[in-house]
C-alpha cells in the first residue's frame, strides 16, 4: 500500500479538529472571579461623567473602603440594586462609593440618578468599556469592595441583594 500525503493531510487535520474540539469541551465556561479577592487592582484613571474631573487609583487610596460599582441607565438589575447602594452611601462614613457608567449615553445616566437619587461620591464614565475590562468586569452589574490599600475584599457579580449589602456592612467595620 503506498502512502498518500493526500491522506495523511486529511486524517491530520480531521485529528486536530477533534482534538480542539474536545479540548473545548473540557474548558470550563464558568465565569469566575473569585481569584480577584485578595489581588490589588490596576492603576486606571477615568474621567467623570461631567468630563471636568478624573479618578484613579492614587485618589481611592484616601478611603478607608471604596465600592466601584459598574451601572448604566439601561440596565435592569442596576435598579434593583439601587436602593441598597443608597443606603450604603446614608448609613457609612468609611465607605465611598464610585459609580462607573458603563457603555451608556450621559444623557442617560444623569437622568437615571436625577430619578433614582444618586449614591455615588463620584461617577465615572466608561464608555467604550475597556477601563471595566481592567478590574475583571464583562458584565453590569458588577462591585468591587477594596480597601485603602487597593486590594480587592469582596467582588460581587450581578446586582448587590440584601445578603451583600449585609456582607459589606460587615466587611468594613
Amino acid at each position: 500500500m503506498k502512502f498518500s500525503w493526500a491522506k495523511f493531510f486529511f486524517v491530520s487535520i480531521a485529528v486536530f479538529i477533534l482534538l480542539v474540539f474536545f479540548l473545548g469541551l473540557n474548558k470550563s465556561n464558568i465565569y469566575n472571579t473569585k481569584n480577584l479577592v485578595g489581588q490589588s487592582i490596576s492603576a486606571f484613571s477615568l474621567n467623570s461623567i461631567n468630563g471636568l474631573d478624573t479618578v484613579n487609583e492614587i485618589k481611592l487610596k484616601k478611603n478607608n473602603f471604596t465600592l466601584i460599582n459598574f451601572w448604566a441607565s439601561w440596565c435592569k438589575p442596576c435598579r434593583l440594586e439601587h436602593k441598597y447602594l443608597l443606603a450604603l452611601k446614608k448609613n457609612n462614613s468609611d465607605l465611598k462609593i464610585l459609580g462607573i457608567n458603563f457603555k451608556d449615553k450621559k444623557k442617560n445616566a444623569l437622568k437615571f440618578l436625577l430619578e433614582l437619587k444618586n449614591p455615588y461620591n463620584f461617577v465615572a464614565t466608561d464608555k467604550n468599556g475597556k477601563a471595566s475590562v481592567i478590574f475583571g468586569v464583562y458584565g453590569i452589574p458588577e462591585s468591587i469592595l477594596i480597601d485603602k490599600n487597593l486590594i480587592i475584599i469582596k467582588k460581587i457579580v450581578g446586582p448587590i441583594t440584601e445578603s451583600d449589602y449585609s456582607s459589606i456592612l460587615e466587611l468594613i467595620k
